[in-house]
């Protein structure tokens, strides 16, 4: 999917709007990380500084000068030896007239670009903390500059300590709300993992290995451009099922078990995140039904109830609510529904949130309150997860039949003007359909 590079500079010039006049603002590109000797894992551009460029390679930085309201990019220059080795590099002029900056040159200008640029501007943004070793750089050339403007008296050139800003509280905020070309990539990133979904139900059998199932996702993954999963597949039958984050994914499918999977796609930056769980053998037993069945009753009255304006809080703390009504049911918990949530006795069996924001990141950007501490209403454009699961461990007080059952639904949904978009919709999820699927 083409990317028009005005979406780029739209978002630019937001920030550049918000920092005003008083600011100027620095992001720097991810930096390479070493897989082992002198190898590296696959370079993958640091969310923000995509969010604002588009531009995908490592030693890279922006400068937004609210002054002069321009956007400039540092870089790697061209060098022929080099690109016979690791490949193609743009260059400050090709990054410059295909990126749409106002100004571009070589990443070892930086710190020149910065002196020229810093006096005069009493707010430094960066997202600090990200990389500790650029924060080291920016405050040491910041102290630099703070030390000769105060000794020269420039008029408004002082830079005041407490104006070290980060901007992630601008960036942030952004971010959580999806533009149209966001969601564009995140309905093509949910469908290739729909899909992979799909192709993991058709092709589980008994005595087939995890990582033999997880090959069959990233199979469909790369086979529709999305070349990386946008986070370690969760690949886990039976009791490892239990485990929230096992990725070890090696061990043997049984015919009794239940197999999850959480995977998802990351196409052109952005996530897709999916759970699905389903039996090994095709059919469900009673008891894996009888789980199953509630954590799809919330999940769906989760999904319904993730529409604009709603609060975020009054969503999870229902569907907390509804699992514990059906594990008293079960006779997985005793005593009331009151008595179990104020005590948190069902967190044995549900150890985790109904669901995430989703974006550039699986797990992305934005809180769910704002800075006075008061609940985000749900909007148009955001992008969450929703999740519920329950998760049974053996234990002598939990009925044989229920062992090793762990079980989570997640699909991807986009609040809309007038309800939501599910953009997970074509995975399979009741238990009928998945039984279906698996015998196709």
């Amino acid at each position: 999917m083409k990317v028009n590079q005005s979406v780029y500079q739209q978002r630019r010039q937001a920030v550049l709007q918000k920092i005003g006049t008083d600011g100027i603002a620095i992001v720097f590109a991810a930096p390479e990380q070493r897989r082992s000797n002198d190898t590296e894992y696959p370079f993958r551009q640091d969310s923000y500084f995509h969010y604002l460029t588009g531009f995908p390679e490592t030693e890279s930085a922006l400068i937004l000068n609210g002054q002069e309201q321009s956007a400039t990019l540092l870089c790697r220059h061209k060098d022929p030896d080099a690109e016979i080795w690791h490949g193609f590099r743009y260059g400050p002029a090709a990054a410059r007239e295909q990126f749409k900056f106002d100004q571009a040159d070589d990443i070892s200008q930086l710190t020149q670009h910065l002196k020229k640029a810093l006096p005069g501007h009493r707010q430094l943004y960066a997202l600090w903390g990200l990389y500790p070793q650029r924060d080291t750089q920016m405050i040491a050339l910041w102290n630099e500059i703070n030390q000769i403007t105060n000794h020269h008296s420039i008029p408004g050139s002082t830079i005041a300590s407490e104006n070290l800003i980060n901007l992630s509280s601008i960036l942030d905020p952004m971010r959580l709300v999806k533009d149209e070309h966001e969601q564009s990539l995140m309905r093509i990133a949910a469908e290739i993992s729909a899909q992979a979904h799909i192709r993991a139900m058709r092709n589980t059998k008994p005595g087939k290995y995890e990582y033999q199932i997880e090959a069959e996702i990233l199979h469909e993954f790369m086979l529709h451009g999305a070349r990386y999963p946008a986070y370690n597949s969760i690949v886990a039958g039976g009791k490892n099922a239990c485990c929230l984050h096992y990725v070890r994914n090696s061990d043997q499918l049984q015919a009794s078990d239940l197999l999850l999977i959480d995977a998802g796609a990351e196409y052109q930056m952005y996530a897709g995140d999916i759970s699905r769980t389903f039996p090994v053998s095709g059919r469900f037993t009673s008891a894996q039904k009888d789980v199953y069945d509630i954590v799809l009753a919330v999940n769906q009255a989760s999904i319904d109830a993730t529409v604009n304006q709603a609060d975020w809080q009054i969503i999870a703390s229902n569907a907390t609510r509804m699992l514990t009504e059906g594990m008293i049911d079960l006779g997985i918990l005793q005593g009331s529904v009151e008595e179990n949530i104020d005590k948190q006795l069902y967190r044995r069996f549900y150890m985790h949130g109904l669901g995430h924001w989703l974006g550039l990141d699986v797990h992305d950007v934005g809180g769910r309150f704002d800075h006075q501490g008061q609940p985000i209403l749900l909007q148009p454009g955001m992008v969450t997860t929703i999740e519920p699961g329950i998760y049974i461990a053996a234990a002598d007080d939990i009925p044989a039949a229920f062992h090793h059952i762990g079980i989570r639904i997640e699909d991807n949904i986009l609040v809309t003007e007038n309800g939501n978009e599910n953009l997970t919709a074509s995975v399979p999820k009741t238990t009928s359909a998945i039984e279906t699927i698996m015998q196709q």
